[in-house]
């Protein structure tokens, strides 16, 4: 197509360049998710080691104040692994939306794309028509001069 410049080329430009922003927002939205992700399995370890732990050492704890100790932290883990749940799915919806986002973006540039195509091969074969037309037009002047 170098003789016929595509009428939309800004605007396949621009949907190129929203489909690219979109993949780093998709990509650092996952990336937030697999961290809260992580940071909830440590969590939910250290819970499960130092409930291990309290297990084991539950005879040697000899006073109330030591047992209320262990249990308000317990409280508190608890509580901030609920929080970081709710993070996690705060998180997984922002990282739909973006997927959402990014789809959309991808198929609105593969329209422009599809008809700078077909506009491409149309216009190829205007050309080719022209160039068939202009030489049955050489041969048929040709035929028709007296020599």
């Amino acid at each position: 197509m170098a003789g016929k410049r595509f009428e939309l080329e800004q605007v396949l430009v621009y949907r190129q360049e929203m489909e690219k922003l979109r993949k780093q927002e998709f990509a650092a939205a996952r990336r937030t998710l697999d961290h809260a992700n992580q940071e909830l399995q440590r969590e939910e370890q250290l819970v499960e080691l130092l409930t291990q732990e309290f297990q084991r050492c539950q005879s040697d704890v000899g006073c109330v104040d030591d047992l209320r100790m262990y249990s308000n932290f317990f409280a508190r883990k608890r509580e901030e692994i609920k929080q970081q749940k709710e993070q996690i799915d705060y998180l997984e919806i922002t990282v739909s939306e973006k997927r959402t986002d990014l789809t959309e973006a991808s198929k609105e540039k593969k329209v422009l794309e599809s008809l700078k195509e077909k506009k491409a091969h149309e216009y190829k074969q205007e050309i080719a028509i022209k160039e068939r037309n202009f030489l049955d037009e050489i041969s048929i002047q040709k035929k028709v001069k007296p020599a």
